[in-house]
């Protein structure tokens, strides 16, 4: 790493010519006119701008870059410099001082302007200190006119003009022929500018002419993985870079690729098709209405790759190789091997969104772990088919169970993932060491008191063991509840034991909302379920065409005690439905739950 601090002009020239570009993972720049305003009153003051950061290319670029707005070219340009952090400053910069066209920026609003930037000369001489209200933006016609639009309060069109309002044109600053023919005409119109040219002169352009950028240089040898580090660090104040978007530069700055293909590889492209197949077949992977990145993300799909990679080299006898999918891991993907391995991963999430079918969670935000489904992509593609082989699938179906109602994926999963890979391949294909996953899960019986909200994996996973063993709904109650009925239906979380009747009742709040008191049903029955259930199950019973009899073998098919619910005897409802839910979860866990002893008070 160098330190050094070139002159403005000389950055703006580097900026011009192209040897100063931006790695492509660069947001768009987007400074309003009052920031630019602020930010050229401080280079004419010969105040400190701030550090800005670059790292040196060695003549070959690591990641695909572009010039900084305005200063695109026709042909292709070798950069020197990648610009790390300083391209909102740098930009405006070059824009108002060194471009001949008005800069393009926006009000406070965010209303998109073309703006000319000016000095006023006379303030700017008079009063250093009041130096922002000297810099002036006009529009593109060079005239500001009065609130009524009909008097023109600033005309600045020709250098006639500009002269006469003594405001200096700061886009001719480093043109020096323009600056000297500017300040002939100026001296020429009045006498009395002779004396204030020099002042002008030693205030503001000498101080504009020497000023100086503080830079760091980064070295060529820079990893990727220090650059990323790096970014996050400086870019505090703007949108936080992510792996999926510094790959995308890195990818698309590929030689041997654009080499091979005469076109650069376009990660996002690559990723949108693959997320929108999974998603229309499978809505349980997002809503591509919302955005791309809605429910499964493009670094869930980097980090299920960089699994099955560092798990290829493994068994390779690679040297120290290990199976990890951290940000070096990703940011080190070859592109050849992403490319390779990409499509066997999309078929991998596919089989995926099958298999949460048959696990009745079919919809985005019923998916109680997303990041789950990372390492499980992973294992299928590793195993291939294997993974429906019956006994295969079991153990699948058991781990994915104990992780998601042992709550194991709600904390940090970057150690985790590598661990249930290498156990579940393991356990799958020779009935090995159980995984951790397996073994650590515990479900206290207690935890049903305090399940109330989605917030909790294991809330949503209650509910989908409620579908998949085929609970009825109570109005639509011809067949059991499905994956295909669960949104033609609208069905959701309703409570058994409404909330007016639970509050008239006296019954404490906590056990009122817990999971025992709620079921998964219908829109449609939700409005019958009005007053108490002794008086509500009568006209469900009515609705749905059943005798009450029968209706209570459908009450029954979720897990809760009829005879209790048309009692309306809570304490008895609750305690039934709870042993019923803990059989369901040991059920599903292959594993019995935990009771805790009461605390002494």
């Amino acid at each position: 790493m160098a330190v050094d601090s070139p002159k403005l002009q000389d950055v703006l020239k580097q900026i011009r010519t192209g040897a100063m570009q931006l790695p492509d993972f660069q947001r768009d720049w987007k400074w309003d006119d009052q920031r630019i305003r602020e930010l050229i009153a401080t280079i004419t003051l010969d105040y400190p701008l701030g550090v800005v950061m670059t790292l040196e290319t060695g003549g070959k670029s690591p990641f695909r870059a572009r010039a900084l707005t305005g200063a695109e070219t026709t042909e292709p340009v070798e950069p020197d410099l990648l610009l790390l952090d300083g391209q909102q400053r740098l930009t405006s910069l070059f824009q108002a001082l060194y471009m001949d066209v008005p800069v393009r920026t926006t009000d406070a609003r965010g209303n998109e302007l073309h703006r000319w930037y000016y000095i006023d000369i006379a303030k700017a001489v008079a009063a250093p200190a009041d130096r922002d209200d000297a810099i002036v933006s006009v529009p593109p016609e060079r005239r500001v006119r009065a609130t009524s639009a009909r008097t023109v309060e600033l005309d600045l069109r020709d250098t006639e003009s500009e002269c006469r309002a003594k405001h200096f044109p700061l886009h001719i600053v480093f043109d020096t022929d323009r600056v000297h023919a500017w300040m002939r005409e100026f001296v020429k119109l009045d006498d009395e500018n002779w004396s204030l040219w020099p002042s002008f002169d030693q205030a503001v352009l000498q101080n504009v002419h020497s000023f100086l950028i503080p830079m760091i240089r980064l070295e060529a040898s820079t990893t990727p993985d220090a650059v990323c580090s790096v970014f996050e660090r400086v870019n505090t104040n703007g949108v936080p870079l992510n792996v999926f978007e510094l790959l995308t530069a890195t990818y698309a700055g590929n030689r041997d690729y654009e080499g091979q293909y005469s076109d650069y590889y376009r990660l996002p492209e690559v990723w949108q098709d693959i997320k929108k197949e999974l998603a229309t077949t499978y809505p349980v992977f997002g809503q591509l209405e919302v955005n791309i990145e809605n429910g499964l993300t493009s670094v869930d799909f980097l980090q299920a790759v960089a699994l099955v990679y560092t798990w290829e080299r493994k068994q390779q006898n690679s040297r120290n190789a290990s199976v990890s999918c951290k940000r070096r891991d990703l940011l080190n993907l070859p592109l050849p091997d992403f490319d390779r391995l990409a499509p066997q991963l999309r078929d991998a999430f596919a089989w995926v969104g099958k298999f949460l079918d048959q696990q009745c969670i079919v919809r985005s935000t019923d998916l109680p772990y997303r990041t789950q489904l990372v390492p499980l992509a992973a294992v299928r593609a590793i195993l291939g088919d294997r993974t429906d082989d019956p006994e295969i699938l079991e153990r699948i179906t058991r781990w994915y169970w104990c992780g998601v109602l042992g709550e194991m994926y709600s904390g940090s999963t970057e150690s985790r993932f590598p661990r249930d890979v290498e156990q579940l391949i393991d356990w799958a294909k020779s009935a090995g060491q159980t995984p951790d996953t397996v073994v650590e899960a515990v479900f206290l019986e207690d935890r049903l008191d305090t399940l109330s909200t989605r917030n909790s994996a294991a809330y949503k996973g209650i509910y989908a063991l409620l579908v998949k063993q085929q609970a009825v709904d109570w109005y639509y109650s011809h067949e059991p509840l499905s994956p295909g009925t669960l949104q033609q239906n609208a069905v959701d979380i309703r409570q058994v034991f409404p909330k007016n009747w639970c509050s008239r009742n006296k019954i404490p709040t906590a056990r009122a909302n817990s999971i025992v008191n709620k079921t998964m049903l219908s829109h449609r029955a939700s409005r019958s379920l009005v007053g108490a259930p002794s008086a509500y199950l009568p006209v469900l019973a009515g609705e749905s065409g059943t005798r009450d009899e029968w209706f209570d073998d459908i009450v029954a098919t979720h897990l809760i005690d009829p005879t209790a619910l048309r009692a309306d005897d809570f304490d008895s409802y609750y305690t039934d439905r709870s042993r019923q839910l803990l059989d369901l979860v040991k059920s599903a866990m292959g594993k019995g739950t935990v009771f805790r002893e009461p605390t002494e008070r």
